[in-house]
């Protein structure tokens, strides 16, 4: 049976806030994020997919715009995020794309924050799509790898294994060394791989016995 996004959020919605308030959030490297932002730069927040639940709960009533899939599960999690303080950017590599691109430039352009799924909405999973490069480059933003990682959770039989931590789970977000993307293709390229690199370094296994990682 398919439901509609507006029951899904009269019924989800009130159930995931409440799950959300329970989590026990822990910080780490936030001045990656916080310094660019409070210079008054727009920032390009880049997370996998899977990750998006516990980031979006995070960054809750911040002014941030989203870009989401126009398929039906990408309107779900649009009308839940929009109870959060959202705006949406309807789009994605594979469906209205150019539309949201410019939707996103034009946002960054006008020093608004944008937060991207670069590996959705289809997968393959954690592999970045350059949308979210070129819309930095273009927008003249400031990117921001960033990653969530629950010590228990739920995940989905879905591409991405969507991940939905469990009541009272302790949750990691790490923020990766922000970045600039400098003009032309050099720029682009190297942009692609900071990002990549970026995300690869904060979302790998193990980041509960990590000692390395300082927490904020």
């Amino acid at each position: 049976m398919r439901l509609s996004p507006q029951a899904v959020g009269m019924t989800a919605g009130p159930l995931l806030r409440t799950l959300a308030r329970s989590w026990r959030i822990q910080t780490a490297h936030e001045n990656c994020w916080r310094q660019p932002s409070g210079a008054g730069r727009a920032l390009a927040f880049v997370l996998w997919h899977e990750a998006l639940l516990p980031l979006l709960w995070q960054h809750r009533n911040q002014g941030v715009a989203i870009v989401v899939s126009e398929a039906r599960e990408g309107r779900y999690l649009s009308d839940f995020a929009a109870t959060l303080g959202y705006r949406s950017l309807p789009g994605s590599s594979t469906r209205g794309g150019a539309r949201a691109l410019l939707g996103a430039v034009r946002e960054l352009q006008a020093g608004r924050s944008v937060a991207f799924t670069p590996d959705g909405p289809r997968g393959p999973r954690r592999q970045l799509k350059p949308g979210v490069i070129a819309a930095a480059q273009r927008g003249g933003a400031v990117v921001v790898p960033v990653h969530a990682e629950p010590d228990r959770c739920w995940r989905l039989h879905s591409w991405d294994r969507f991940a939905i931590p469990k009541p009272l789970a302790r949750v990691r977000i790490t923020y990766g060394q922000s970045f600039e993307v400098q003009p032309g293709d050099a720029g682009f390229d190297e942009g692609i791989r900071q990002a990549v690199a970026g995300l690869d370094q904060i979302s790998r296994g193990g980041a509960w016995h990590d000692a390395a990682i300082a927490i904020a």
